[in-house]
Formats: structure tokens, sequence, C-alpha cells
């Protein structure tokens, strides 16, 4: 077998279970369905591109099919960022203005329109045999990689603002969002260099070498296509988004210092006074204790503004929300660890009945607090 016809096999495998990958996307019960289908319409995209080592023979027959499925490649950037934000950020709506996203898209396709879409077909099909020979088609493939550093440069700094955001306003430790959407970018992006790297060789060396690059493309695809499956097979209803409304505190201590407001140095009389009552509340309500406790639950049950709330904990306190309920959660946790009364609970069962939902966030706060595990913790205090 050549490696024209193994690459073909692997793009039929990659795009067929891109489709069965899709369908799931579409048809499964989400409350994230925004979600969903910009992830689909992202592999389905993909799949399009990918299609090309195993359509060229029907669709050279149709040249303007072909150049349209080509130019597809040009909206696969933007619907992934338009997808990152979707998941981080639950009030995420598709506006009008989105549609500018798609403006590279229109533009290769207008630009094409006298060159290729109203010509004959005798010249469509002599542009689409010499397509990569200019050095118009050059200049092309470079946009399109500048166009990929500079949404996937979006989609990071997106995450960093989901993540500071999440941690200064929840309590809740499955951070799952952020870890998906942040390996999913570092693998995209990984794939994307390999991509950038056969591209590269396509005018440098051999068509062998240039074919086993494609066949290496390939089958990372397929690799990332079965990651994806095995994802939503594991978490169907993988992802927690956050109110994009929610400033980070920094930017509520800017809007203090705008209104001449003291903000910074020792806390005035009454700060901490606020302090003592929040911490007062910690320990006798104990609120901690409902695993997706927000900011802005806490700021209800306390009668404060979200914002006076925030400001003293993540500012005044020099800690995340995040990290402020988790103390009063660990200390409830070393307590029950050395009652000998309730030695019969297993660790798993502690962790819930403290507010945590995850074994290994709960290990990791654990730890970070006393230096030991609760395993060591319990030994070395019950014996």
């Amino acid at each position: 077998m050549d490696s024209k016809s193994l690459i073909s096999i692997i793009s039929l495998i990659a795009v067929f279970v891109s489709v069965l990958l899709s369908f799931f996307l579409l048809t499964v019960n989400s409350e994230r369905k925004l979600g969903n289908v910009l992830l689909a319409g992202f592999i389905l995209l993909n799949a399009i591109d990918l299609s090309a080592w195993f359509i060229y023979d029907f669709t050279k027959l149709h040249p303007d099919l072909e150049l349209f499925r080509r130019s597809t490649s040009w909206l696969i950037n933007p619907v992934f960022y338009l997808y990152a934000l979707s998941i981080c950020f639950s009030d995420f709506r598709l506006k009008a203005k989105h549609l500018l996203h798609a403006l590279p898209f229109i533009g290769y396709n207008l630009l094409l329109l006298p060159k290729f879409y109203l010509t004959d077909i005798k010249q469509k099909s002599f542009f689409l045999e010499h397509y990569g020979d200019g050095s118009a088609a050059k200049i092309m493939l470079l946009a399109g990689h500048l166009q990929f550093a500079c949404y996937f440069i979006g989609v990071f700094l997106v995450l960093r603002k989901y993540r500071k955001i999440y941690l200064e306003n929840y309590a809740d430790s499955r951070t799952i969002t952020y870890k998906w959407l942040f390996q999913l970018t570092v693998v995209i992006t990984v794939v994307h260099s390999i991509v950038t790297l056969k591209d590269i060789l396509k005018f440098t060396v051999s068509t062998d070498v240039f074919n086993g690059a494609q066949i290496i493309v390939g089958i990372n695809a397929v690799f990332i296509l079965c990651w994806f499956i095995l994802k939503a097979l594991y978490y169907p209803d993988l992802f927690r988004g956050i109110d994009s409304t929610i400033q980070p505190a920094e930017n509520l201590v800017l809007e203090d210092h705008l209104a001449n407001q003291p903000i910074k140095g020792v806390l005035s009389l009454q700060d901490q006074k606020e302090l003592q009552r929040i911490r007062d509340y910690m320990v006798q309500k104990e609120p901690y204790l409902e695993p997706a406790l927000t900011i802005q639950d806490l700021a209800n049950q306390i009668n404060m503004p979200v914002k006076d709330l925030s400001i003293l904990i993540n500012n005044h306190l020099d800690q995340h929300f995040f990290d402020f309920v988790n103390v009063y959660r660990i200390e409830k946790a070393m307590k029950i660890l050395k009652d000998p009364a309730k030695a019969k609970l297993t660790i798993l069962e502690i962790l819930y009945e403290i507010g945590f939902n995850s074994k290994s966030s709960f290990n990791t706060s654990f730890k970070k607090h006393t230096d030991l595990t609760p395993t060591e913790y319990r030994k070395k205090y019950t014996q």
C-alpha cells in the first residue's frame, strides 16, 4: 500500500468518526446546547478539510464545490473561539456582530469570484491543478496560519479570564471547563504546529517526506477525535459556565480607586468589623458545606453587596474566594478526622460531607493546608 492510499484510509476513518461524534453532540440532551452545536461545527469543518485526501477524485469534476470546500477552512478557528466563549460564559449568545468572524471566509470567496467562480470549466480545472504553484497561494497559506495564531491567543486569554473569575467567585472545585478547554487548546496548538511544519515541507522537501507528515497529521486527528468521544461518554454534562458580566476583583478595586475610596493599606475599622462578621458567619452557619457555593450566594446570606465582599476577600485578604472557602472546609475535615466517634467514616464520605465533590481536589487542598494527606493526618491524631 502506497503512502497516498494510507493517507486516504486514515482520513476516511477520521471523517467517519467526526460525523458520528458531531451527530452525538447535536442530539444529546444537554443544557449546553449552543456549545455542543459549535463544537460539532468545529469538528465537521475539520472533517471537511481532512476529506480532501479521498474526495478530490470526485470534487475535481465539480471545481466550484472543491474550492468552496477549501474555503471553509477559514471558518475553523473562529468557530473554535466562539465555542470557547460559549462554554466558559453561561450567558453567551450568538449575535449579529459574531458574523464579522466570517469575513475572511466571505472575502476569500469574493476575491475568487471573477478569477474562478465566473470562469468556464476549463479555466476552473486549470486553476485547481495549479492552485499551490503561485505566490498568491503561499500568501493565503501564511494568512491562514496567522489567523490560527490570533484566534488561539484569544482562546488562551478567554481561559485566563475564566479561571480568574471562577476562583474569585465560585467555591466548587470542579474546574473541569478550564481543564478540558485548556487541554484541548494545547493539543490543537501542537497539532497545528505539526501542520505548519508539514506545509513548510511541502515547499522544501520530496513528496515522500511530505506524505509522511500527512500521515502523522491524520493519525493525530483520529486520536484526538477518539479522545473527544471518551470525554463525551464519561462527562455527558461536561461544562459549567460562569456569568461573563462578573468582573475580576482587580477591576472592582480600580472602580473604587477611581471613586476615591480607600482600598489599600491598613484595613479601616469598618472593614475589620465586616471581615470578622464574615468569619463568624462561616464558623457558625457553615455555608461552605454547600458544594456549589458562590460569592453571590454568600453575599446574599450575610446581606452584603457582592462587590464589597469580593474586594474584602480577594483584595484585602489576598485570597481567592475558592481558597477562602476551602480553608474552612479543610478545618472542618481536620476536626472530623481527629474525632474517634467518626473513625468509621471513609475519606470519600468526609470530603462529600464538607462540601468537596472531587477526591483529587480535596487531597490537594488538604495537603497544602497540613502538609499531610487525609489518611496520614488521621493516623497521626487517632493513634
